[in-house]
């Protein structure tokens, strides 16, 4: 067994490796957002593309309510940007930090889980950004009228916008989740397949509290495709999730 000293001299090499990687990540954030932001004016107008698509011609613009407003959103589009950039990095440093802690299978499982969570998360986004975003925003400028005009402030867009793209790159990593969970013999296929009236329920329940809007058309936007993605998930499970036999 390891002594009190040997433990804290253990603790602190934990601590000094911790601090590396997080420095590292921070450096490569910092890079990332300096070249990010360069471009952030024109990856904007590219994010708000779907609504501007959808405004009536002649209103196809955003307008700011503060002196400041362009300045702080195109910050948050270099440090997004940033983030997106250095992600690779990060992950490279997340799994540095954790590796040599994990056995030759746990390092196969969490090398497979973060790769296709980054895909699905990435298959999330894009699915709001040319599907959701398209379509949930002509709907909701529909109800303009000769006397009921859009003034859209470019800082509501944005909040809006990187709140539905986050939610649902979440929402995509439900296959994943269901597939852990039975790998690690927590729930069973049969199990996930027997309780879809309660997922049915609970989807409904997050899609609700999930998107920004409260009408029905853009919340079922989200309920279809988690509906699809649990059925996915069960049929993972079944593949692929821990068998009696293990």
């Amino acid at each position: 067994m390891m002594s009190g000293q040997e433990k804290t001299m253990a603790l602190t090499e934990h601590l000094k490796e911790l601090r590396k990687r997080l420095i590292i990540s921070v450096i490569a954030v910092a890079l990332g957002f300096f070249a990010a932001y360069n471009y952030s004016d024109r990856l904007y107008w590219v994010l708000a593309s779907p609504l501007l698509d959808s405004l009536p011609q002649g209103q196809d613009f955003l307008v700011f309510t503060g002196i400041v407003e362009p300045f702080f959103i195109y910050l948050k589009v270099g440090l997004l940007g940033g983030i997106i950039l250095a992600s690779p990095v990060v992950l490279y440093e997340l799994w540095a930090f954790i590796a040599p802690a994990l056995y030759r299978e746990e390092r196969r499982w969490f090398v497979f889980t973060v790769f296709f969570s980054a895909i699905l998360f990435a298959g999330g986004t894009l699915f709001a950004f040319e599907v959701v975003f398209p379509f949930g925003f002509k709907y909701l400028l529909s109800y303009s009228a000769p006397g009921l005009k859009p003034f859209l402030s470019m800082g509501e867009y944005f909040s809006m916008a990187t709140r539905l793209l986050l939610a649902f790159g979440l929402i995509f990593q439900l296959p994943l989740i269901m597939l852990v969970l039975s790998r690690l013999g927590v729930v069973t296929a049969r199990q996930l397949a027997s309780w879809w009236r309660y997922a049915l329920v609970a989807i409904v329940i997050a899609s609700a509290i999930l998107t920004p809007t409260p009408d029905v058309f853009n919340q079922l936007l989200m309920a279809g495709p988690l509906i699809v993605l649990y059925g996915i998930g069960v049929g993972a499970a079944a593949l692929f999730g821990k068998k009696k036999t293990e």
